[in-house]
């Protein structure tokens, strides 16, 4: 069966969404697949388009129940989660959403793959708990720095009342531990005290003097590869922060491959691309800037991997935990958003930044 003239025209407008769309018969063989679909798939519609869309499901019974209710007028719309299956690829998790047509004998199928649906939940999330944490840390900041001024100079009057040696000893480990966590405090309320210094930025000079940076640490056993998009353009924001976002997560790479550097065969990709019609922040945006930090390190340890963001959560020996905390602190202010994906011999940190 073919689709006729009317139903074509009617179907054009598919083509122009980036849902998956399929129109089948009420027998499952499919009639229409737009282009979304076709993409995802990596198949033609010429050879989706005339085949048993059951047979594209780990599970084709319940496409098949679905199909059954739909014919019976059992529900308006069926929505339920299935994974689809795509030619040489990962099977693909997908919401399903199946509903009669206007038209005797057809069923729409819309497919919503549940990984931009997660991602997108994932990328609110980090955006609630960046928040709660930069409330969090300025007034246990502010309450920790009051009384840390009266221990200390407490233990200055006393160090100058008392004669023995051992006990000035003491007093002097008080003043010093007092001052270390004073630079603690001025360190966690550093980016909300210094004020924001707006000016155009060209990323691929941010990433070059990050770059810069980092070899001249690891000039040896560590390989920074550049792969630039040089057509984006530049855009409104603070290029000292940036370069201390980027030079933070950069760094943090860096020392995470200190095993490979040590074999010399240690590696990081700066990689900057335009994203087009890009959701984050639950706001939608034409253009967005991509700049992902790629390192063939050993990955981010699973206990941490929810609270990576989190101020004072290291996953290395000796680590204060603030340098991702103020990266994704300064990446905010500039409206945009980190986000991480981690395995064994892949981590990878997205830099998302609106454009104009």
């Amino acid at each position: 069966m073919t689709l006729m003239t009317e139903t074509s025209v009617d179907t054009r407008s598919f083509d122009l969404l980036a849902t998956l769309v399929a129109i089948v018969r009420t027998d499952g063989v499919v009639v229409f697949a737009n282009a979304a679909l076709e993409d995802i798939m990596g198949v033609s519609r010429r050879n989706i388009e005339g085949a048993a869309f059951a047979q594209y499901f780990a599970q084709p019974q319940a496409f098949q129940n679905a199909l059954k209710g739909a014919q019976t007028n059992a529900f308006a719309v069926m929505r339920y989660d299935a994974y689809l299956h795509r030619p040489l690829q990962e099977p693909l998790p997908v919401h399903v959403i199946v509903a009669p047509t206007d038209r005797a004998g057809e069923i729409l199928i819309e497919l919503l793959p549940l990984e931009q649906q997660t991602r997108q939940d994932r990328e609110e999330r980090l955006i609630d708990q960046a928040q709660a944490n930069k409330e969090l840390i300025r007034n246990l900041a502010h309450e920790i720095k009051n009384p840390l001024g009266g221990i200390r100079g407490a233990a200055q009057l006393l160090q100058m009342e008392v004669e023995s040696r051992d006990l000035i000893e003491y007093t002097q480990v008080i003043i010093h531990e007092a001052d270390r966590l004073q630079v603690l405090v001025d360190r966690l309320l550093a980016p909300h005290r210094r004020p924001h210094v707006v000016g155009d930025v060209n990323i691929h000079e941010v990433c070059e003097r990050v770059r810069s940076l980092i070899v001249a640490e690891f000039p040896k056993g560590l390989r920074v590869v550049r792969d630039y998009d040089t057509s984006i353009p530049e855009f409104r924001g603070d290029r000292e922060q940036l370069i201390q976002a980027v030079l933070n997560i950069v760094h943090n790479a860096a020392q995470a491959l200190s095993e490979r550097v040590v074999d010399g065969d240690a590696e990081i990709i700066l990689r900057t691309r335009i994203n087009r019609q890009v959701t984050f922040g639950k706001q939608r945006y034409r253009l967005a800037l991509e700049l992902h930090v790629i390192d063939n390190g050993p990955g981010i340890p699973d206990e941490i991997k929810d609270r990576l963001f989190f101020p004072l959560v290291s996953g290395r020996d000796g680590g204060s935990g603030l340098g991702l905390n103020l990266a994704q602190t300064f990446v905010q202010q500039h409206h945009g958003l980190i986000a991480c994906d981690s395995v064994p011999g892949r981590t990878d940190f997205k830099i998302l930044i609106p454009l104009p």
